[in-house]
């Protein structure tokens, strides 16, 4: 890392980050998650717009969540307020499958078990065991840059997370189903579900926490001119 003041502590921060999969029932303390909150706030957004709004679970509330959730993946109808993507091809799909075979082998899935690979899907909608759920909304009228805005957010709010030393998983497939979260939470229709990001304190000792994804190289990514 060349000498730039920071950058080595960022950086180390960044490769500590991962997508936890499996928590300790302990909750963070409610002034702990407020400080994570206040230094993700400092994002940057278009024109300072800050569209971002965060419904954190904890306790009954997140266990509450945790079943209407578990009921719409096992029955519900699939609603999304963001169109999800048409397809995975080429190096998305390569990266996408890797990461899933990564965690397959850390749990003890064996390859073609789809009832297996169905279980380990259903963890999404129990939160992987985590204390809190984070439901991030943005503003409707604000269109694909405010939901960008909300990307920022999001990232911030994990990277400040893991300075307090707090796991974190970004959850799209909460999502999946905008209609319920929207009905649960008693949402209005200016709010639209952009993701949520469950989190807590990490259980070291679960096998879905044993695996770290790679990075495209800096050839895949940059473009000099």
């Amino acid at each position: 890392m060349a000498d730039i003041p920071h950058l080595d502590q960022f950086d180390a921060l960044m490769r500590a980050r991962h997508s936890c999969r499996g928590f300790l029932a302990d909750p963070v303390p409610d002034a702990q998650i407020a400080e994570i909150v206040a230094t993700a706030q400092k994002s940057p957004s278009w024109c300072n717009a800050q569209p971002w709004q965060a419904i954190i679970t904890r306790g009954a509330a997140t266990e509450a969540f945790r079943d209407v959730m578990l009921d719409a993946f096992e029955t519900g109808s699939a609603s999304s307020d963001i169109p999800f993507p048409a397809a995975y091809e080429g190096r998305y799909q390569t990266r996408r499958r890797v990461c899933g075979f990564q965690l397959y082998e850390a749990v003890g899935v064996e390859r073609g078990d789809r009832p297996a690979y169905a279980r380990q899907m259903r963890e999404n909608y129990r939160f992987f065991g985590a204390p809190h759920v984070a439901v991030i909304t943005g503003d409707r009228t604000l269109g694909e840059y405010g939901i960008l805005d909300c990307g920022g957010f999001v990232t911030a709010f994990l990277l400040a997370a893991e300075a307090a030393g707090v796991a974190t998983i970004p959850q799209a497939a909460i999502a999946g189903y905008s209609d319920i979260v929207r009905a649960h939470f008693d949402l209005p229709d200016d709010r639209i579900v952009v993701c949520a990001i469950s989190f807590g304190y990490r259980d070291r000792d679960h096998p879905a926490n044993s695996f770290r994804t790679e990075r495209a190289s800096l050839d895949e990514v940059i473009d000099w001119r």
